[in-house]
């Protein structure tokens, strides 16, 4: 890798990665690397998991928080740590600091989901809930830092952090020597710049792309200026990957090694995440099911064998359930419908054993009498259906209108 002129770190390489590793031996897991069938079926060629979902804390930021945190000098180890995240970096900084004998404080948002908060708690971190949004968060911890003289420890954009994720990369080589493509979640940038310094390091033929979330995608942008750009109000479900600026030291070894940056919808990451549930039988936040959007979305666009990296399984509860609902609407498995039918006794009980008839599971049924669209002896039954995908919605529909019912998609 080059070397520019201002970069305030000398470049990372290849042997900055073999010593974070040796450094994580015994801290970090060589996380397992599981076989899809069903999407190696789907690309056309045999695709891995690489389960970051299974690492201690959930993630893969243990990795570089350790390492961040591990190269401190003694001055800096007594003066403490602090960190800003809205869960998985939050907990990795608790768990290495804990492990080295480090103080740590975390600051987080003030809605961050409740099991993270208790979760970075219980590693042993002072929890610290400022600010409504991850930004506002950022700036606590920095004036925190310095006022304390706590060394603020970024989620991404420090080499030694970078190295810590690289690390990610060796395993993938170890694991799966025959890979040719390399798909990654990119937030700040961190994981993927040192996936890809070890990567292409060793095997520069294989491809490595890099999968945002399209609400929150600051990297296609900044890369087609050749600098980070920030964008205005990221939104997207996958919060692990939401951010708005990417890191000034990741980006300069992206915009060199990666191959491709691709951008995957809501739909695509509530879709890959129940995939990875139901086929797989792994918990993945969203974030870290992104690169299964990236194979759903265009399955034949990469070379194979493929290796997905599931970055992280720390999904709060209530967010896995509003995301899986929303999954199964976007894989067909809901389908909502209204019917128009007589207002008389029996009516209501004859739809519902035509749909019992054609397997389709009613969850939900409400009844409109005084919409004026409706004629006086009419009413409007809304249905909300668990049917088996986009055919059997296709058939239900068409089976009621057959039957003579009014049906309203």
């Amino acid at each position: 890798m080059s070397f520019r002129l201002g970069d305030p770190f000398p470049p990372l390489i290849l042997d900055d990665i073999r010593g974070a590793q040796k450094m994580l031996s015994g801290v970090a897991r060589m996380t397992a690397m599981e076989g899809s069938r069903h999407l190696s079926e789907l690309v056309g060629a045999p695709v891995h998991l690489k389960c970051e979902n299974l690492q201690r804390t959930g993630s893969f930021k243990l990795r570089g928080a350790y390492v961040r945190i591990a190269g401190l000098s003694p001055e800096q180890r007594a003066a403490g740590v602090v960190a800003a995240s809205a869960g998985n970096h939050a907990q990795g900084v608790a768990l290495a600091s804990s492990l080295l004998g480090v103080r740590s404080t975390v600051f987080m948002p003030v809605g961050a989901p409740l099991p993270k908060v208790a979760a970075t708690r219980e590693y042993g971190a002072e929890v610290r809930l400022e600010g409504q949004v991850v930004d506002e968060t950022l700036a606590a911890a920095q004036a925190y830092a310095e006022r304390s003289g706590a060394v603020f420890i970024h989620p991404f954009d420090h080499r030694d952090v970078i190295a810590g994720q690289g690390t990610v990369g060796l395993e993938i080589l170890e694991q799966c020597p025959e890979v040719r493509t390399v798909l990654v979640g990119v937030g700040g940038g961190g994981l993927a710049a040192g996936i890809a310094v070890a990567v292409k390091a060793l095997r520069p033929d294989v491809k490595v792309i890099g999968v945002q979330a399209a609400g929150a995608a600051a990297y296609p942008p900044s890369l087609s200026v050749g600098h980070p750009v920030s964008i205005d109000s990221p939104v997207t479900m996958a919060d692990g990957i939401k951010v708005g600026r990417p890191g000034d030291v990741p980006f300069a070894i992206i915009a060199e090694l990666l191959d491709e940056v691709r951008t995957v919808s809501e739909d695509a990451l509530s879709s890959a995440l129940l995939l990875c549930l139901e086929r797989a039988k792994l918990v993945v936040e969203p974030a870290g099911a992104s690169p299964v959007a990236a194979l759903l979305t265009e399955p034949r666009h990469y070379r194979g064998p493929v290796v997905a990296v599931l970055s992280g399984g720390n999904v709060d509860p209530l967010l896995m359930q509003r995301v899986l609902r929303h999954g199964m609407a976007a894989a067909g498995r809901y389908f909502s419908l209204r019917v128009n039918l007589p207002d008389r006794p029996g009516a209501l009980a004859g739809l519902l054993g035509s749909l019992s008839v054609l397997d389709a599971n009613v969850l939900d049924v409400s009844h409109v009498r005084t919409d004026p669209r409706l004629g006086l002896t009419e009413v409007e039954v809304e249905l909300h259906l668990e049917t088996k995908g986009p055919e059997h919605c296709v058939e239900v529909a068409g089976h009621l209108r057959m039957a003579g019912y009014r049906v309203l998609e």
